[in-house]
């Protein structure tokens, strides 16, 4: 059998060259002609997966070595018969690390201020959990948990607007469904601010409208903002780099401990799907922690030096990204 593999993914060269023909190649190698005689893929986001790519190819199995899948044309595989995978959860520690390590670094402390979680998944209900043992006051909002768990846990989009000091995005990016996330940090929301909050924006760069944004930052109903997912990335919007407080090229969940788990977790799962005997190289790392502490947290990782770098170099974004030196998880 022959695999696709998007030659940026750490920890996972080797795993298969015994059991597979596998290929190794930059997301922009990875066309139509490639695909047609190969089994399977395994990518990041980068890559779009979707009728252009994989019409005519013998693909049966992609996965991505990400929690995100918006790079993937869901209905187009399932109607192909072409199996899904992702990591979610993978990084989630890391990128709790990066939001409150940011928060620090933007505000100066953590107790007496009011955080609004907008999504509680794998990451939002680390943050949030992290966020309350540092002292901080946390309102949830997840319409479709709330939905479906009813109870007194979560409040409304308003209720974040209305009374919280820093707002962080956790929500995955969505256009259809009766809960849409694409531009839910509209001007209509950002005109419904109450106390020129911090906005965070960590999960998907179109969950934030850029310019409506920008226009907030000048007439202040936004405080400051935290950046590391950017609209049109990798060609972002220099005049929101330039005024963003903490900015960073989409690496808030790199870390080494998340990029072993997210390969162990697609490793598995084409492995178990062809069953093919492969040996991982890697053990996987510990869950996250109940709790860490500010000493804990602020040693671990400085989003600063990440910012000077990518304010230097905007239009070095992807090789930004691409050779990242994986930091570490906070250790507890």
């Amino acid at each position: 059998m022959k695999i696709i593999i998007e030659n940026h993914i750490p920890f996972i060269h080797g795993i298969f060259d015994a059991v597979a023909d596998v290929v190794y190649l930059p997301s922009d190698q990875i066309t139509a002609e490639v695909m047609k005689d190969a089994d399977a893929l395994i990518t990041r986001t980068r890559t779009r997966c979707n009728e252009a790519l994989l019409t005519g190819s013998k693909c049966r199995f992609i996965a991505t070595a990400t929690i995100g899948t918006d790079h993937i044309d869901l209905d187009y595989c399932h109607k192909a018969g072409i199996t899904v995978v992702s990591a979610p959860g993978c990084n989630a520690p890391a990128v709790a690390q990066y939001v409150l390590t940011s928060i620090y670094h933007t505000v100066g402390d953590f107790c007496g201020h009011c955080l609004g979680v907008v999504g509680v998944g794998h990451v939002g209900s680390i943050v949030a959990r992290w966020a309350e043992g540092l002292g901080m006051k946390v309102l949830r909002n997840d319409p479709i948990r709330e939905e479906n768990e009813g109870g007194d846990e979560f409040v409304s989009l308003a209720q974040i607007a209305g009374q919280c000091d820093i707002i962080t995005f956790h929500t995955p990016h969505t256009l259809t469904g009766k809960y849409p996330t694409h531009h839910l940090a509209d001007g209509k929301f950002f005109n419904s601010l109450i106390r020129k909050p911090v906005v965070i924006n960590s999960a998907r760069g179109p969950i934030v409208d850029t310019p409506m944004l920008i226009e907030a930052l000048k007439e202040g109903k936004v405080s400051k903002t935290i950046i590391d997912c950017w609209e049109g990335e990798p060609s972002i919007s220099t005049e929101l780099l330039s005024m963003a407080s903490i900015a960073t090229p989409h690496i808030a969940g790199y870390s080494y401990e998340g990029k072993v788990r997210a390969t162990i977790a697609v490793a598995e799962a084409l492995a178990k799907h062809f069953s093919l005997n492969v040996r991982l190289t890697t053990e996987k790392p510990a869950d996250a922690p109940d709790t860490v502490t500010l000493q804990e947290l602020l040693s671990s990782y400085n989003p600063q030096v990440d910012t000077d770098n990518l304010k230097r170099n905007p239009e070095k974004f992807e090789t930004l990204r691409n050779e990242y030196d994986f930091r570490h998880e906070p250790k507890v």
